[in-house]
């Protein structure tokens, strides 16, 4: 099999992630577990796939790092690749994401998160292991931002794994490597670009937290995400990732600009036979303001199994609100993503209208019967249909030069 048959085998075996190693047979991750699906694969065609996927631009850096990460369309599925060189020779790791618009509803989350992006500035942090589903949750909360407000959304992604259709908001998505050269360079990009939401894929250094916390304090709403395994250790981390003489400042700095910790992990339920999200919330009260500027990380859950009426939900908590769920979305029932400028039935019985263009470029409107003005609808032209180019910047101007 190639790389599309392989990617298409592990789509109907519903898999999440795909693991390809010379000499080895392909493994699924299905529901949590990870098993062989076919025959070994030759170190051969993963090299050709590997230097395929990377093309000629991205295969010096590949060959100088010994692995690139990258998003790409294969056999219809998005898929985030890493690929990397291991003792057998080229390997990779895929990704396959929700082939549906991620909401909050879809992904079975608390309809409690939505007042959290209701915030016009601080920072949202949003924890757990690797495969927790830290970026779907993100994505879904842009998602409800873009389906009601409009906000100007910057998002930094390395590499870009949502794709998201503007239809309140409007949205800029850049990755890193292909629109920009790191994070801290989009970050310090963002605070001339006007941004009202930004998002950052993942806060991987002390300059990329650093600016993160600036741009949440300075009235941006800021999105991110941590590797951490509960909302306090997240905080830990963030602060321990910088010099021990400014740790203090950074405590500060977090105290002053936080909304909220989500800390989740995925929960296999036998009776729906499928992964949901088992989360944590942590929110800002005084109290957890005054034990984060001192450092005191560990005091933190004695607050959290206290504060369920403001909105705090520890683990516990969440799973009874879990066992009590009536109604369950799954991914199979969504099917695909919408077409182009359309919505799901879930989001048309919620969101606001599209924009209307600027009054000032609006000719007089004509005069109208009142029968007219109320069989008048909203028509597919008032949807923004902005489509990401995956070749990025070069592939733009060389289609423009080449354009009639």
């Amino acid at each position: 099999m190639n790389l599309n048959e392989m990617v298409a085998m592990a789509k109907a075996n519903g898999a999440s992630d795909l693991h390809l190693e010379p000499g080895l047979p392909p493994a699924i991750r299905v529901r949590g577990t990870l098993r062989a699906a076919g025959a070994p694969v030759a170190g051969k065609l993963l090299l050709e796939a590997a230097h395929e996927i990377i093309g000629p631009d991205g295969w010096n850096e590949f060959l100088v790092r010994r692995s690139y990460d990258l998003s790409k369309n294969v056999q219809g599925v998005r898929c985030r690749i890493n690929v990397m060189h291991t003792s057998r020779g080229v390997g990779m790791a895929v990704r396959l994401l929700a082939g549906f618009t991620a909401t909050l509803e879809k992904l079975n989350l608390h309809p409690d998160f939505k007042k959290l992006i209701s915030n016009n500035h601080g920072l949202i942090l949003i924890s757990g292991p690797t495969g927790s589903g830290k970026s779907s949750t993100m994505a879904a909360m842009i998602q409800e931002i873009n389906l009601v407000e409009t906000r100007h959304i910057v998002t930094v992604e390395s590499p870009i794994e949502y794709q998201f259709k503007p239809y309140r908001a409007y949205i800029r998505q850049r990755e890193v490597g292909r629109d920009t050269p790191s994070f801290e360079q989009a970050l310090i990009d963002a605070m001339r670009e006007d941004p009202d939401v930004l998002m950052v894929g993942e806060m991987r250094d002390p300059e990329t937290m650093r600016l993160t916390l600036n741009a949440a304090e300075t009235g941006h709403l800021v999105l991110a995400t941590a590797h951490s395994a509960t909302a306090n250790e997240a905080l830990q981390r963030v602060v321990a990732a910088f010099p021990a003489e400014v740790q203090s400042g950074i405590c500060a700095q977090l105290a002053d600009s936080l909304v909220a910790v989500i800390c989740q992990r995925l929960l296999f339920r036998e009776d729906l036979r499928m992964q949901v999200p088992e989360c944590e919330v942590l929110i800002p009260t005084h109290a957890v303001k005054n034990f984060i500027r001192r450092g005191e990380f560990f005091k933190i859950m004695q607050v959290m199994e206290t504060g369920a009426e403001q909105g705090m939900w520890t683990y516990q908590r969440y799973r009874t609100w879990l066992e009590t769920r009536k109604t369950w979305h799954r991914a199979a029932d969504g099917g695909e993503d919408e077409p182009a400028g359309e919505l799901g039935a879930i989001e048309e019985a919620r969101v606001a209208p599209p924009l209307p263009p600027p009054v000032a470029s609006r000719p007089a409107p004509a005069p109208a019967s009142k029968a007219s003005a109320a069989g008048k609808s909203t028509s597919k032209e008032d949807l923004l249909e902005i489509q990401p180019e995956e070749g990025g910047l070069e592939a733009i101007i060389s289609k423009l030069k080449n354009k009639p």
